[in-house]
């Protein structure tokens, strides 16, 4: 049974293997009548509202060839408290793989235990492991190579975005720059598990930019911490992506954003715009990362 519930666990040549594929199923939509997913129901289980995910994975489905199932946490038992691994077991008999958006990583991952069916990681706390991969693709695109490559990302850097980047990081072996004030870095027990001397953890926003390929940033305010957002915005004030930040940068680098942005916090709304093309793109890219995903986990 094959699952997608973090980039922690996927291998290079896994990550490598569903980049390629993205690749071709973006060259080739509309262009074929392959549908791996013919005769498929799938759920999607979301306990957080979503803009680019939930769109994203309901058209990759289609395209696909399967049919959709959205579920909200109002819509199911779950959100009246019946315990994750039995929603599993009943919709592990109904449907052919599940997409799931919640908090607790471990929700996910006893889902695919208990359903035994095809689960992907659609966000949690943890991780956002199909974002990570469009950001991948996107770079693929844009530079033609993730060889000797640069990524600095900016902000909060103990969010699911900034995780899923270390990892890409530890399995790809690129050099990743974290920037962000100390009470927002990685925990230390991740960053004990790391063998990548590339990846850097540091204060000093000037030089982790400094010469990098990519500049990432990500609200600074995450789903859930509603409550902490006059701390986190006055804490986070001078870690945002502008075109002083960009200046230091390589020459033609990318500024990506995972979206939703709150311009005038984590990014200008001038940089934002400069780079729209290339943001939204990005955007884009999670429907053929995640096709990807979808083709790689069937049964």
């Amino acid at each position: 049974m094959k699952h997608f519930l973090s980039i922690e666990g996927q291998t290079a040549e896994q990550l490598t293997t569903l980049l390629d594929l993205a690749i071709k199923l973006k060259a080739d939509r509309g262009k074929t009548s392959e549908r791996p997913l013919s005769g498929q129901a799938w759920a999607m289980i979301f306990s957080k509202p979503s803009t680019r995910t939930r769109v994203s994975f309901e058209v990759g489905i289609r395209e696909l060839g399967g049919s959709v199932i959205f579920l909200s946490q109002n819509d199911i038992q779950l959100g009246r408290g019946e315990p994750i691994i039995d929603t599993a077991r009943v919709l592990g008999r109904m449907v052919h793989g599940a997409v799931i958006r919640t908090f607790a990583q471990s929700d996910v991952e006893r889902f695919a235990e208990y359903g035994r069916i095809p689960t992907i990681n659609a966000l949690t706390d943890q991780e956002h492991p199909c974002q990570i991969l469009a950001d991948l693709l996107t770079i693929l695109e844009k530079r033609g190579s993730l060889d000797e490559l640069t990524v600095c990302f900016v902000g909060d850097g103990d969010n699911n975005v900034a995780r899923s980047w270390i990892w890409a990081a530890e399995r790809l072996g690129f050099e990743l720059r974290i920037v962000a004030p100390e009470n927002y870095r990685p925990e230390a027990s991740l960053l004990q598990k790391l063998t990548n001397p590339k990846i850097i953890i540091t204060d000093d926003i000037t030089a982790g930019a400094d010469r990098a390929d990519v500049l990432y940033t990500d609200v600074w305010v995450s789903m859930g911490l509603e409550d902490q957002s006059a701390r986190r915005l006055r804490e986070l004030a001078s870690f945002q992506v502008n075109e002083q930040l960009v200046a230091r940068a390589a020459s033609g680098a990318l500024v990506l954003h995972c979206l939703p942005a709150y311009r005038g916090k984590e990014i200008t709304d001038e940089t934002l715009e400069k780079h729209a093309q290339t943001i939204f793109d990005q955007a884009e890219n999670r429907l053929h990362a995640q096709k990807a995903i979808l083709s790689h986990v069937r049964n």
